[in-house]
């Protein structure tokens, strides 16, 4: 689970998360939804430990991640938008460079990283510099990699970007699986339509702080109205 409490983070004159309160159960996917600057990455990067918050608490799976962060980060899984890709470790090399970070047994990497590469349709290119693959390819690296150690929580930031059809339809079925065995998932999209398709519930971010939250009925509740996601996201972000 995921529980943020109070989260406040400034950059300068900027109030980039401002008074973030936020839990999250386990087996939940959550949509984390915002215009470009609303506090969205901020809010994950001090989830991850990148960025410190200045005040507030951060508590994943149970851990309390200011006072334990070696601990919430063996439970956490983190695909960023722009993710990170060593180029000359091919793809088979990458995903065991990931499970010797998180001090997975060599046998039982030895047993996963074939099986998460087939999953992903990889296996085929698993001997493949990473430099050479697709930038769908090297996105789906990074699924395969950051899945291997089974996180109990799992941070997505714009998990589509770049993806034609058939992976994104991949993700999004490997995300429902995963919440179905009880993985956390907290995602922020831009594709407001994929939000409504595959969100337990959905968060409005916007100027640092959280506008809206809950499931789409109960967003059509609290705003008296049947408007679609976009028509509400985009009242209740517009200035």
């Amino acid at each position: 689970m995921i529980k943020l409490d109070h989260l406040q983070k400034r950059y300068g004159n900027v109030q980039a998360v401002n008074d973030l309160c936020l839990e999250v159960p386990e087996g939940e996917l959550f949509c984390f939804l915002g215009p470009n600057g609303a506090g969205k990455t901020t809010s994950i990067k001090m989830m991850t430990g990148l960025v410190r918050p200045d005040q507030g608490s951060i508590t994943l799976a149970g851990i309390d991640a200011l006072k334990d962060p070696v601990a919430a980060r063996k439970a956490l899984g983190y695909i960023p938008d722009m993710p990170f890709l060593y180029e000359r470790l091919t793809a088979m090399e990458f995903l065991y460079f990931t499970g010797d970070l998180y001090h997975m047994p060599r046998e039982e990497v030895r047993e996963k990283a074939p099986r998460q590469l087939e999953i992903f349709g990889l296996l085929d290119r698993a001997h493949t510099l990473t430099k050479d693959l697709s930038h769908g390819m090297r996105q789906r690296v990074i699924y395969a990699a950051t899945l291997m150690h089974e996180p109990k929580v799992l941070l997505v930031d714009e998990p589509f970007i770049g993806l034609d059809p058939h992976s994104i339809r991949l993700i999004k079925d490997l995300l429902r699986e995963h919440t179905r065995r009880g993985m956390t998932v907290l995602m922020t999209t831009h594709i407001l339509a994929i939000a409504e398709e595959i969100g337990d519930r959905i968060g409005i971010i916007d100027q640092g702080r959280l506008v809206a939250c809950g499931t789409l009925s109960e967003l059509h509740a609290a705003s008296e109205r049947t408007e679609r996601l976009e028509d509400l996201f985009l009242r209740l972000t517009m200035h």
